[in-house]
């Protein structure tokens, strides 16, 4: 949709941002910079739920931490709602999705290793419920656009076929944000179908164009819940020349395009609160914004004051940006401290809807304590269980309290990094695995948030007891699910060069 039919909508640009100017049949109650606020006559009694996931936003990512980034609609819904200071999520993008759906461990199910690579015969697995599957039995329309990520070799392992009313986006991991390929071959869909037709459209503007479609085209008899794991900040570094344009000050190319994109996701999440506002759906809305886990330190992220970054269980790889904002939320406008942990977001979503939370499950109802500011229901919880042979992130940690433990390798991304604005090189370093390394490192995260000072050696008794805490865990731990070698019968050239379920 070009800027001059967004415009016919209803949407103009101020800055680069989209904007509403007037409801149609809805009285306007005020003009903001970026929206009109307006109210509906009625509205299911069940709260729309909004769920945005951004790929590997970093903590320092968001203009309400960082005055460098230009983000006004990002930081207007946290201001107003609740900053998450203490919401964890894995050190990578499929455990955490695998989190965000079904409210269990990654290492419970497999997905403790990376993450689902194109070519393997692997799902998240089939016999656990969905969030989407809850809320449509709590009689939710249901709609995904942007990155699935849980794997896709069998049809039922698809959005469609998980609980989702339609699905627009892409299977795997990372492609190109213009042509929409992986590896040369085509991964995008409109539900089921392969869209070819999309080629040369930026996917931050088109997923936002097809979202305002489905809030606009949505029967405000149902309640509604957008699952938008939007593309945007994963690798590769791409944006349009418009956004790049407002970081001249920038002189890291990286670090400049970097920022262009959290600009551009910024618009469109602008475009989304601005179509519910038009439609009535607004003020009846609950938003939950969350990253899958730090910023790629090497792809430009920045995770800045914590400890390292994406694959590592360090604070910077695994204490995620997010916030709430909107419906249901009877304390705003503060930052809350209790621990939050991705698992939770299921059942607390649920609970927020008005369901029952399913049984069974590794998280914990917190919307009692995240919409009133009471106090947390977590008092530990695991950055990851991974055994594999060769590490490629964060090996074992637990946090109980205020204590973290790490055993084994934490990580590849390391190290306290301040962005790359005024610097045309790019100086971080790389801390790959060394199997004579430290193995075991203990930090009081309240009084040392930034993990600078290692109590191992010192808390001995400590060390015994979170370790002991943590090999519990680990008797439920199942091997991952990680295939060394591609299946050939995954190949795109046999399904017309697209990525394409249904082998497996």
């Amino acid at each position: 949709m070009s800027w001059d039919a967004l415009s016919a909508r209803g949407y103009i640009s101020i800055g680069g941002l989209f904007t509403t100017m007037a409801c149609r049949g809805i009285a306007v109650l005020a003009v903001l910079l970026w929206a009109t606020t307006s109210t509906s006559c009625s509205s299911p009694q069940r709260p729309n739920i909004v769920f945005i996931v951004a790929d590997d936003l970093g903590w320092n990512d968001v203009g309400f931490r960082n005055p460098d980034i230009l983000s006004p609609n990002i930081d207007k819904l946290a201001r107003e709602g609740v900053i998450l200071n203490s919401s964890y999520v894995q050190p990578v993008c499929s455990p955490s999705r695998n989190a965000f759906m079904t409210g269990v461990y990654p290492f419970k199910v497999g997905l403790q290793h990376i993450v689902i690579w194109q070519w393997q015969n692997v799902c998240s697995p089939l016999n656990h419920t969905f969030l989407p599957q809850v809320l449509k039995g709590l009689g939710y329309a249901t709609h995904i656009v942007g990155k699935w990520h849980l794997g896709f070799c069998n049809w039922d392992c698809t959005p469609t076929f998980r609980g989702f009313d339609s699905f627009f986006g892409y299977y795997n991991s990372r492609e190109d944000y213009y042509s929409h390929k992986l590896s040369g071959y085509l991964d995008f869909r409109d539900d089921q179908k392969a869209a070819w037709q999309y080629e040369g459209q930026y996917s931050a503007n088109l997923y936002s164009q097809k979202i305002v479609s489905v809030i606009e085209k949505h029967d405000k008899s149902r309640p509604l819940f957008l699952y938008l794991p939007f593309q945007s900040v994963h690798s590769p570094t791409q944006a349009p020349e418009r956004y790049v344009n407002l970081y001249k000050n920038v002189n890291n190319e990286g670090r400049r395009v970097f920022s262009g994109m959290v600009s551009a996701l910024d618009e469109a999440i602008g475009n989304v609160t601005a179509a519910l506002k038009q439609t009535g759906l607004y003020d009846n809305t609950l938003f939950l914004l969350t990253t899958d886990n730090g910023a790629e330190i090497f792809s430009h992220g920045n995770n800045w004051p914590l400890r390292g970054g994406k694959h590592s269980i360090w604070e910077g790889g695994t204490r995620g940006t997010a916030f709430l904002h909107g419906a249901g939320l009877k304390k705003t406008g503060y930052t809350y401290n209790g621990m939050i942990h991705a698992v939770d977001w299921m059942p607390t979503l649920i609970s927020a809807a008005g369901g029952t939370p399913v049984k069974g499950i590794d998280g914990i109802d917190q919307w009692q304590a995240v919409s009133t500011g009471g106090p947390s229901k977590r008092s530990e919880f695991i950055y990851n269980l991974d055994d594999y042979v060769i590490p490629l992130q964060g090996q074992a940690g637990i946090r109980m309290g205020d204590y973290k433990l790490l055993l084994g390798y934490p990580g590849t991304q390391d190290g306290w990094h301040r962005p790359m604005n005024n610097t045309k090189d790019d100086i971080y370093e790389k801390h790959l695995y060394d199997p004579q390394g430290k193995e075991t490192h203990l930090f009081n995260l309240k009084d040392d948030p930034l993990e600078k000072h290692d109590l191992a050696e010192a808390m001995p008794e400590m060390v015994a007891k979170l370790r002991e805490r943590l090999l519990e865990y680990k008797r439920h731990m199942v091997p991952a699910n990680y295939p060394d070698h591609p299946d050939p019968k995954g190949d795109p050239k046999r399904y017309n060069n697209t990525w394409t379920p249904g082998w497996c």
